[in-house]
């Protein structure tokens, strides 16, 4: 499938989605869909960089999609990959609290809900400490953030994600 084929159809998936577009997302939708879009910039270096199929992409953009199981030990890997390129990592592949804290704040969260999304991180990490496959400890601990995210009603719409992605595009 060609680049031209594949930016129609997401063309016409956003088209579609605007036209069944639902109220307006809150400001911790926005938050969060700003937090995403961050990440999607980085996306598609650590795709190159780590040689991952087109699966990963489907995966990443359905991230927020609760009944979307994600499953795929790469998605982890690339998760790691472009926390490192966002500088959002220690040394020994943990969250470096600060700069997530910093990274919220300048994708527009205020200091509490910065605050608020570096301490459900860092607890989705304590659960997971055991795991010694870095990927798939990444891979965790997103799906419990994810979870979290959800309970707090807080996950992007795909029609906001869609509509960012259309604007880099």
């Amino acid at each position: 499938m060609t680049s031209s084929t594949t930016r129609w159809r997401l063309v016409a998936v956003y088209v579609l989605c605007v036209a069944l577009r639902p109220p307006a997302a809150s400001a911790s939708q926005q938050i969060m869909k700003q937090l995403t879009a961050g990440f999607i910039k980085a996306m598609e270096v650590c795709r190159n960089e780590l040689n991952l199929g087109d699966h990963i992409m489907q995966d990443f953009m359905n991230f927020w999609r609760e009944e979307y199981e994600l499953v795929n030990r790469d998605l982890g890997c690339a998760i790691s990959c472009i926390a490192a390129k966002l500088d959002l990592l220690t040394e020994d592949l943990r969250m470096h609290h600060d700069n997530a804290r910093e990274f919220a704040i300048k994708h527009g969260a205020d200091e509490d809900i910065a605050k608020q999304l570096v301490s459900m991180i860092h607890e989705c990490e304590r659960n997971n400490e055991g795991d010694s496959d870095d990927c798939q400890r990444v891979l965790e601990i997103s799906k419990c953030f994810r979870t979290k995210i959800h309970e707090l009603k807080w996950a992007p719409s795909m029609e906001v994600l869609l509509e960012e992605i259309m604007t880099e595009v």
